[in-house]
């Protein structure tokens, strides 16, 4: 019983110098991770409060809206959350919004794309056409 509580506060000890190394990089994983989470958990309440707040009405069969996280593509980290609208079996396709920018120098113009994507992962990037983002929420990382 002893050795094992001495190989667990080793355990711990080795975990919070690592912690402490890579704060920052543990920050933003643990809040991105948090961001994916919330999203996955909350999006249809998210959802409901975007469409309560543009006035928008998905009782239609024309469209449909979905909160969806944002993969920033380059770092993959989730970067927030956005809503999608659309025709509703499109809609029901898309799994996260890739965020591609750039920037035009000549002009000093930052630009950021959102393509709606068929899933989380950054590897297989498939958009998902016929889907526009109706709705950006940011969360600081």
């Amino acid at each position: 019983m002893k050795r094992a509580g001495v190989w667990l506060s080793i355990g711990l000890l080795c975990s919070f110098a690592a912690g402490a190394a890579a704060g920052p990089q543990l920050g933003k994983l643990l809040k991105g991770g948090g961001i994916m989470l919330v999203v996955h958990t909350f999006g249809p309440q998210i959802n409901r409060f975007i469409n309560g707040l543009t006035h928008t009405s998905t009782t239609g069969e024309n469209y449909a809206t979905k909160v969806v996280p944002v993969l920033s593509v380059g770092t993959g980290a989730y970067a927030g959350a956005v809503q999608v609208m659309g025709p509703g079996a499109r809609v029901s396709q898309v799994q996260a919004v890739a965020e591609v920018g750039g920037n035009f120098r000549p002009l000093g113009v930052q630009v950021r794309a959102l393509v709606p994507i068929a899933s989380t992962k950054v590897t297989s990037l498939r958009r998902v056409p016929g889907v526009g983002v109706s709705g950006i929420i940011d969360v600081k990382l």
